[in-house]
Parts: structure tokens; C-alpha cells; sequence
């Protein structure tokens, strides 16, 4: 397949759509199933977000295992590879994606799957930001977290740490990029469905 950016990579990372174990936090609003139904569909779309426009490979990084028909049935549906993720929380998972992708790739992008308001603009301009010279980009999420960090190489102090699934996380990672002394560039801010409330407003959409 001929990709825009071919030296690039886009990282999805996501969870198996399994009852119980997925957009817990908009129970008692949705029953499991109905809350697995809506991370279907946020996957399917973010599937279809990143490989739509051919910028650049994408890889699925699954979880808890790669096992899941889901994956297998994505990866029959969409041009993407399967990945297992592999860690002990979220910093150590996204890290290694991060070491794994840079391998062979000149710069990667990483995002979750629970975000509809990214958008092929948005995708193309961290792309084109890191080639310009960026070392970090960032697409902050209103909730005090953010739905997409891009790099041209590992960067460990950002994913070690970190108040993960709290408002604290973007400040946090400001904070040790100013540190580190990198050069970084922000999305416009960006929201991401968590909540009942987010929930209404996807529906609304």
C-alpha cells in the first residue's frame, strides 16, 4: 500500500470488547453489554479514522491478549498488524509500543480508541509536526489527560510516574517535557468519552 508518510507509524491501542471489563464508568447509565457495544463502535471508528486516509501504517496493540476475535476480525477488515500490548500499567505499555514502533519507524503516533473527535487533520498535522523538528506532540484532552502523544524517539521519564486516569496527566507530561528540555507541539484540545456526560455528547454528534 503507497502511505503519505511511510517512514511513520499510527499506535491504536485497545481493549478486547469484553462485558465487565470495558467503559465501566458509564455504568449504571448503559448495562456491560451496552457499554461493550459502544467500545465496538468507538474501535471500529477509530480503525477506520487511521487507515482511511493512507498516511501511514498502523499498528493494533491489543488487550489483555491478542487472542480476542476482534482483533482478528478488525485485522481482516482494515490494513492494520497486531500487536500484543505488554506492561504492568499504562505508562509501561505505551513505553514499550514506543521502543517496539521507533525500531523501524522514524516517528509514531499513539492514541486510544474512545476519542471521535480526532480527525485526519489532526492526525496529519502531528505527523508533520514531529518532521518538522518537534521531539513531542500532544493532543490535550478536556478532561485534564490527553488522547494523543507522538515522539521521534523514546522518551521513558514521560510515561514513568504518572497520575494515569486522572486530571493530572497533561500537566504532568508538560511538566517533564519542559524538563527535559524538548521541543513539543499541542492539537487543538480535544474530548474523549470517559462519563455518562461524554456519552450524551457523542450521541449528539
Amino acid at each position: 500500500m503507497a502511505y503519505k508518510y511511510p517512514d511513520a507509524v499510527i499506535i491504536v491501542f485497545c481493549k478486547a470488547p469484553i462485558p465487565n471489563q470495558v467503559k465501566t464508568r458509564l455504568f449504571p447509565v448503559l448495562s456491560p453489554e451496552q457499554a461493550c457495544d459502544i467500545h465496538i463502535e468507538l474501535s471500529l471508528k477509530t480503525l477506520q479514522l487511521t487507515t482511511q486516509a493512507k498516511l501511514c501504517p498502523v499498528q493494533l496493540w491489543c488487550a489483555p491478549t491478542i487472542e480476542h476475535d476482534f482483533f482478528s476480525d478488525a485485522a481482516n477488515i482494515y490494513p492494520v498488524t497486531l500487536w500484543q500490548q505488554q506492561g504492568n500499567d499504562l505508562g509501561e505499555r505505551m513505553l514499550y509500543a514506543f521502543c517496539t514502533a521507533l525500531k523501524t519507524h522514524t516517528r509514531a503516533l499513539l492514541i486510544g480508541c474512545d476519542c471521535p473527535s480526532l480527525t485526519h487533520p489532526d492526525l496529519e498535522e502531528a505527523l508533520t509536526t514531529l518532521q518538522q523538528g518537534s521531539d513531542v506532540v500532544l493532543a490535550p484532552a478536556e478532561d485534564g489527560g490527553y488522547v494523543l502523544i507522538g515522539m521521534t524517539q523514546t522518551h521513558s521519564a514521560l510515561f514513568t510516574n504518572m497520575s494515569w486516569g486522572t486530571a493530572q496527566v497533561l500537566e504532568q507530561t508538560r511538566a517533564q517535557i519542559k524538563a527535559l528540555g524538548l521541543r513539543h507541539h499541542e492539537l487543538k484540545p480535544q474530548w474523549d468519552i470517559d462519563t455518562p456526560v461524554d456519552l450524551a455528547r457523542y450521541l449528539l454528534i
